[in-house]
């Protein structure tokens, strides 16, 4: 019998290592990602990219416009988007009930689908401390899903994974390279150009330089070379990544 599933993918590192590890477990991978109005448009593309080298059954995108409402840097042009800082607060970027969204979308498609699983690439570990990529939320969703749906009554419902919900950045490549990832491919960045060109300095890739560091691996990031040619790590003064890194391969 076919395993089917659901994989929520943006085209960033995270969602594109869940996707190899759905498929590392046989299931047959229905790949959905989202137009939300997001200004950074080069994931779309990404998304669609990895979809299709990664084996995907059907790649799906789902328009919304989450961006009527604004309220965070990823929707509204007139919010600029910061550099990582490593604070704990919630920060600008920040797209209300996102996840939430998404995930509810996903069991819709699900349904649709008669798959029994979702798959979603958080982490409560190396994040930007939003609200819905902590354990508890998951396991609430997981609730709510059990509850919301005919296949759940009928006692077939869905199972949310969160297989990098515990995972350092570095432990999800880790994870991801062992799998066959390509990382080059993937636009974490929140800022990243038409080309998927990646900024250096926001949220994601600083988090992303983080992870190759701790494996001390070659980062194959595609960088915007107009922006500045170095970055230095908040999390560890001694650590200067350039942002050519890409060049050094």
């Amino acid at each position: 019998m076919v395993k089917k599933a659901v994989i929520l993918v943006s085209g960033g590192l995270d969602s594109t290592t869940c996707l190899a590890i759905a498929r590392s477990q046989k299931f047959e991978c229905y790949t959905l990602c989202f137009d939300y109005g997001q200004r950074h448009r080069s994931e779309l593309r990404a998304a669609a990219a990895v979809s299709s080298l990664l084996g995907a059954r059907a790649h799906k995108v789902f328009r919304l416009s989450l961006d009527d409402f604004g309220g965070s840097a990823l929707t509204d042009a007139s919010l600029a988007v910061p550099d990582y800082t490593g604070s704990t607060e919630i920060p600008i970027t920040y797209v209300p009930a996102r996840n939430t969204i998404f995930l509810a979308v996903a069991l819709g498609y699900a349904e649709m689908l008669q798959a029994h699983d979702i798959f979603i690439g958080v982490s409560s570990i190396d994040y930007s401390h939003y609200p819905d990529c902590r354990p508890e939320y998951i396991a609430q969703f997981q609730k709510l899903a059990s509850l919301a749906t005919k296949q759940a009554i009928e006692g077939t419902g869905v199972t949310i994974h969160a297989p990098l919900l515990l995972l350092t950045k570095g432990e999800t490549i880790s994870k991801g390279l062992a799998l066959g990832v390509d990382y080059k491919g993937t636009v974490s960045c929140y800022q990243a150009n038409e080309e998927g060109e990646a900024c250096g300095s926001c949220d994601p890739c600083m988090l992303r330089k983080k992870g190759f560091a701790e494996l001390n691996a070659p980062d194959p990031t595609r960088y915007d070379l107009s922006k500045t040619m170095g970055t230095v790590l908040p999390l560890d003064a001694n650590v200067i990544i350039p942002n050519n890194v890409a060049l050094m391969q």
